[in-house]
Formats: C-alpha cells, sequence, structure tokens
C-alpha cells in the first residue's frame, strides 16, 4: 500500500521539524520539550513534524514509536513521517527471508527493544499489531505553500505529485546537489552529519543522533523565517 501524501494550503502558528531519531527516545523528549517552551510564545496551532526513520540502530525503537504515537505538546499537532528504516522494517514483517538485510541495517536493534531476541520465533508475534499499523499509515510527505517536508528528497525536476515514493524516502543524489525543486524549500533528513546543513534550496535536520548524541530540528514560520534546536547526551 502507499502511504499517502500530505499537502495543506495553509500555515500554522509554525512547523517544527525534528530530524532522524533512530531510536533516541532521550533526546526526542528533550528535544520536544525545548520546542514546546520556544512554541509559548507563539499564538496559535504549532504543528510537530518527525521525518522519519524513528526506528533501527539506537537503544529504545519502540518507545519512540510508542511517543510518537501519543499526545504532542500542549498547543502542538504532531505529524510522523516514514523514512527508508521504515520501509525496510516492514519489508522485513512481510517477508523476513527476503528482506533479512534490515537486520544489519539497524534491525537487530529494533527487535531488541521489543524484547526479541535470537530464536525468539517470528517478529511479527512480538511487535504490537497498533505500531505495525501506525508505520503502515505514515505519510511520505507534508507540503505546505512554499515548502515540502519529507524525509529523504525529492527528484528534481519532477513534479511533487509524480515523486516516487522510492525517491521520497531514499534519494540523496542528485537531490542534495540541484537546485530544481519546483520552487520549494525541502526540509530533510536521511543524509547524516555532524550539523544541520542550510542551502536556499534545502534544510538537513539529520544529525546521526544514534551516532553522535544529538538531535536536531528547525522552526519554520509562514514567512520563511527559520530557527534551530539541537540537544545532545
Amino acid at each position: 500500500m502507499p502511504h499517502p501524501r500530505l499537502a495543506f494550503h495553509n500555515w500554522p502558528a509554525a512547523v517544527y521539524a525534528i530530524g532522524d531519531v533512530h531510536g533516541c527516545l532521550e533526546q526526542l523528549v528533550a528535544l520536544e520539550a525545548q520546542i514546546a517552551e520556544d512554541g509559548l510564545g507563539l499564538e496559535g496551532e504549532k504543528w510537530l513534524i518527525t521525518l522519519g526513520d524513528h526506528v533501527d540502530r539506537g537503544p529504545d525503537s519502540s518507545g519512540v514509536i510508542d511517543h510518537v504515537m501519543g499526545p504532542a505538546p500542549q498547543g502542538f499537532r504532531r505529524f510522523s513521517l516514514v523514512g527508508n528504516h521504515e520501509a525496510m522494517m516492514l519489508d522485513y514483517l512481510g517477508d523476513p527471508e527476503r528482506h533479512g538485510y534490515w537486520l544489519d541495517e539497524g534491525g537487530v536493534e529494533t527487535l531488541a527493544s521489543y524484547g526479541v531476541g535470537a530464536g525468539d520465533g517470528s517478529a511479527q508475534d512480538w511487535i504490537p499489531r497498533a505500531h505495525v499499523e501506525f508505520i503502515e499509515a505514515l505519510p511520505a510527505y507534508l507540503s505546505l505553500p512554499g515548502w515540502l517536508f519529507v524525509h529523504a528528497g525529492i527528484r528534481p525536476g519532477v513534479p511533487l505529485g509524480l515523486q516516487s515514493e522510492e525517491d521520497l524516502v531514499w534519494i540523496r543524489a542528485p537531490f542534495l546537489t540541484s537546485q530544481l525543486t519546483g520552487g520549494l524549500r525541502v526540509v530533510h533528513g536521511h543524509t547524516p552529519g555532524r550539523d544541520i546543513v542550510v542551502t536556499p534550496h534545502r534544510i538537513d535536520v539529520d544529525t546521526q543522533c544514534f551516532a553522535t548524541g544529538k538531535l536536531s530540528a528547525v522552526r519554520v514560520m509562514h514567512d520563511g523565517t527559520t530557527k534551530f534546536f539541537s540537544v545532545e547526551r
């Protein structure tokens, strides 16, 4: 089943987008507290978006899924997007023999967070069905006038409505070096670095939390102004 795509025509008071969490629940909770405090000074509804890759590699993927399935901070509306690691997890759950490579991409840590170890039988028996259904329903992107929030990026020169789901969750080249974004500024994760990357065409907030301990976010206002946030363990 393809993941839904969200398009809105009216901006909220602000949008806060958080980069790849990868099982780092402690940093996610701390960063959301920082965001909630910042949002106190803004009237109106705020949106909080996690840009995919909630699972794998870090210590508590199951806890992260529980958290983002729960309520947003007061005054916020929560959105969570699908990343390539959620896609790999779903592929594995559908056909473990064919997609066993997921285990080497962080799947072992994810299964351990659900209490699944070697020889424990089918992963489907251990992972709550509510978690699987939540991941299956994650949107592929969220767009607002002039801006796109997505896990990996977009294929340059291809209209947004024709973008493939594979590109939305997997692309790096040629997106990272292109200026052909259809007039959109793209906020994304997927491509990790030690610091947030900002260009006129894109903002990358994946600071590789599972390895660096640093989780980052950007606040975007309807007029295009931005503010950045990070927490480190």
